[in-house]
Order: structure tokens, then sequence, then C-alpha cells
């Protein structure tokens, strides 16, 4: 698929452009003259990641544009212009390569947790949920469950659907405190798009790292499953052109936020980078955290470089 940003940008360089084979723009060479377009450049990369470029007059070439516009002179700007826009493209086109298994399923000792038991384990396990701010709502609507037995055994369970309501991930929680192994979780891929299921797309989103971050911020929060955004997830941002991002990552997360931002920034979209400080959402709680997004302004490219020179005193 040709990148129509980078198009847009080679046409503003070298002019109108013509489509040939395989993603290459044909332009009036600027080394020669020549009454045909004889400069042919890639819109899209080859099985090397490289955006070639040939005068088939002057047999002037080279593997990326970079060097193309070197020869030109253009200035800093229209470097940072292209730069930005490969940089997004390495995540708009990908396709995953790694699919979570198929055979992902529940653990076979779960139990819903909205269905009474009376016993240690499911008494336990609602006062650890209860202690962390979950309501019996948020129990229903996430559809979280609990093991007595098995590999899973003194674990809260919290599944992930995609958005045609099929499994996708979990996560686990002891929730008893002398449980060392306090998190265990399927051994699959994490690039997939957490709470799918729950997502509307046509909304502001928010992005965050855990499962309990989500369920405490509740509305349309995504949780990363850790602190990097994996490329379906970017992909999907892209694809259903969503306006407005919030990141919510721990403070010990910051250049991991960044980067998001810088990424999603450079894609035309407004990004707010939420200041978390010492707490993490869950600690916060859903009132608080949701005052903190409502009074976060947009991320400004000068603010984003100011947050990067702060990093380097760090």
């Amino acid at each position: 698929m040709e990148n129509l940003r980078l198009i847009q940008l080679l046409e503003s360089v070298l002019g109108k452009g013509k489509s040939t084979s395989g993603g290459n723009i044909a332009f009036f060479s600027p080394f020669v003259s020549h009454y045909k377009p004889k400069l042919e450049v890639r819109s899209i990369p080859d099985e090397q990641g490289n955006y070639t470029w040939h005068c088939w007059i002057s047999d002037r070439k080279g593997k990326s544009i970079q060097t193309l516009f070197k020869q030109l002179n253009l200035p800093k700007e229209t470097f940072d212009r292209l730069n930005r826009i490969i940089d997004a493209g390495k995540y708009r086109d990908f396709e995953p390569t790694v699919k979570v298994q198929e055979d992902l399923h529940l653990p076979d000792a779960y139990k819903p947790l909205w269905i009474t038991k009376n016993t240690p384990d499911y008494r336990n396990a609602i006062y650890y949920l209860k202690n962390r701010g979950i309501t019996v709502f948020d129990i229903i609507r996430y559809r979280i469950g609990y093991c007595e037995d098995g590999p899973y055994s003194g674990k809260i369970i919290i599944p992930s659907y995609d958005c045609e309501g099929q499994l996708n991930y979990f996560v686990s929680r002891a929730y008893y405190s002398a449980d060392k192994n306090k998190h265990k979780n399927p051994k699959v891929s994490k690039d997939i798009i957490g709470f799918g299921m729950m997502i509307n797309w046509n909304e502001p989103i928010v992005l965050c790292e855990g499962a309990f971050d989500a369920m405490a911020i509740k509305r349309n929060a995504i949780p990363l499953f850790g602190k990097i955004i994996q490329p379906a997830l970017q992909k999907k941002i892209i694809e259903e052109h969503v306006k407005n991002i919030y990141i919510c990552l721990d403070h010990d997360a910051i250049r991991n936020a960044l980067s998001i931002c810088e990424k999603f920034m450079a894609e035309g979209l407004n990004v707010y980078l939420v200041e978390m400080q010492d707490k993490d959402p869950s600690d916060l709680g859903f009132e608080k955290i949701t005052e903190l997004i409502d009074e976060t302004e947009p991320m400004t490219f000068a603010k984003l470089t100011e947050y990067k020179l702060g990093l380097l005193w760090k």
C-alpha cells in the first residue's frame, strides 16, 4: 500500500509524480534534463526496509530517500518531515506475524466471581478486589473469576476479549499476600488489543499499563499489559482515525510514554500525556484519575522537546 504522506512530501520536492510498478513513483530527474520522468523512488520499503531510488539517465541511485534529499541540499525541516513519515509507516502497514495461540482458553479451574461460593478462597478473592476498588459491577462487566486449585490456584483471573468477543489474553493476580508468585500470565503474544470488545473507537481512548488501571479509568481504557504499545494496537488506532489519545503510564515509564506521544503526534493525532507522579490509576481510583485526565492539556512538539531535554539530566 502506497504511503500517501510520503508521496505528498516527494511531490512537494520533485513535482508531480507518476505511479509505476511495485509501488514506485516516477519523477522528472533534478540531475539531468529529459523529456520523460526517469527518476524512480519507492513509496513502500523493499524486503530489507529500504526506500531505494534510481535516476535511469544519470545512473545516480541510493538505498534511502535521505540520500536523495542530501544530494538536493534540502533544509533540515524536510528531513524531519521525512523521518516522521517513515517512522510512522513502520507500523502503519505492519501485519503482525505472531498470532495469539488458537488454543488459548481460561484456566480449567476458573470460576466466575459473580456466582457466590461459601469458601475461604471465594471470600479472600472478593476481599482482595474490594481493597483494590473493584465493585460487583466491574466483576460482571470484565467477567472476573478466580481459581481455587490448579496452576492458577489462589489467583484472580481477568480475561480480555477482542472486538468479536473472542478471548485474546488474560492476566492473573494472587489474592493471598503470602503467595510469592504474584503474577502468572499465559505464554502467548501480547500483540493484541486489550479489552477490545469494550472500546468505542469514535471516542477518545486512554492507554494504560495494566488491567486494574483500565478498570479504574473505566471509560474507553486499553491496557497495554506492559509499558510498550504493540503493532496491532498502533495499526488499529491509525485505521480507526482516533483523534484524541490519552497516555496514562506510570511515572517510571515516562520514556515509553514520550515515545508513544511522538509516534501519534507525527500522525496528526491529538495526544495528551497524563502525568501520574508516584501513583498509578488503580491507586488513584476512578474520580481522581478522571479529574487528572480532564485537567491534562494537549501535548505539543515544543513541550515534547522540553520533556526529552529534562530526561537528559536524570
